[in-house]
């Protein structure tokens, strides 16, 4: 981006692990002005070019995402944004006040209704090493049967709320879209209807050539040994 570009205008998808964030942003960057970076606080994410990013102050790292961002060549972006999961603010404590302090960034923060079959689904991946599936992986194996302790479970769903609420104390209603993971699954013309109206970008319909692919379909009771 040089000096003589306008600046995108920002935004960050927010969400706990595994709550369909790479498959929204895979739909948003269909779209031929909007571009979503990935995981900007992932040391593993290959949009990134360098691990090094992280060693900079939070600043810099947001200045990184929405200002010294490398471009596309085949976009003539007007929107950009990356994605951060609630874990990775752990790492960097003050990280989310820097990003609520961030002028006008939106937010699309994503959550999930039964928030255990976002931590069956973390743990999963967690042990399986498989976190993500692609359409092409056909011979995929199914994710493996876990066990999830009370303590664990507990620790998660207060992480989800405390996340949850601190997002909507932290960003104005006119700043802030909250989707669902199961309407972003079953309606996602609908969803990125929505998504592109908060933009403030020209409706794009989802084409059928989504890459990402669920990598677990099975319920609770056939996927958590000790689910009862």
């Amino acid at each position: 981006m040089t000096h003589n570009e306008p600046t995108p205008e920002p935004f960050v998808i927010l969400a706990m692990p595994r709550t369909g964030t790479h498959y929204l942003e895979e739909l948003l960057n269909e779209h031929p002005t909007v571009l979503s970076n990935g995981e900007l606080l992932n040391e593993y994410d290959p949009n990134w070019p360098s691990t090094d990013r992280l060693l900079g102050t939070d600043r810099e790292l947001l200045e990184l995402a929405y200002v010294r961002c490398p471009m596309r060549d085949y976009k003539n972006v007007t929107h950009l944004g990356c994605k951060i999961n609630e874990p990775q603010f752990r790492e960097r404590p003050a990280f989310f006040a820097e990003l609520a302090r961030w002028p006008a960034l939106k937010v699309i923060l994503v959550v999930r209704r039964n928030v255990l079959e976002s931590l069956r689904s973390f743990v999963q991946a967690r042990e399986s090493g498989q976190w993500l599936k692609f359409s092409s992986d056909n011979d995929t194996a199914r994710p493996p049967s876990v066990r999830l302790s009370i303590a664990d479970c507990e620790a998660y769903f207060k992480a989800a709320d405390d996340f949850h609420a601190r997002v909507m104390d932290s960003f104005t209603s006119t700043n802030l879209l909250v989707m669902e993971y199961e309407s972003l699954l079953h309606e996602p013309a609908q969803c990125l209807g929505a998504v592109w109206d908060f933009l403030g970008v020209p409706a794009l319909e989802p084409s059928d050539n989504a890459i990402l692919q669920r990598q677990e379909t099975r319920p609770l009771d056939q996927t958590v040994e000790n689910f009862d």
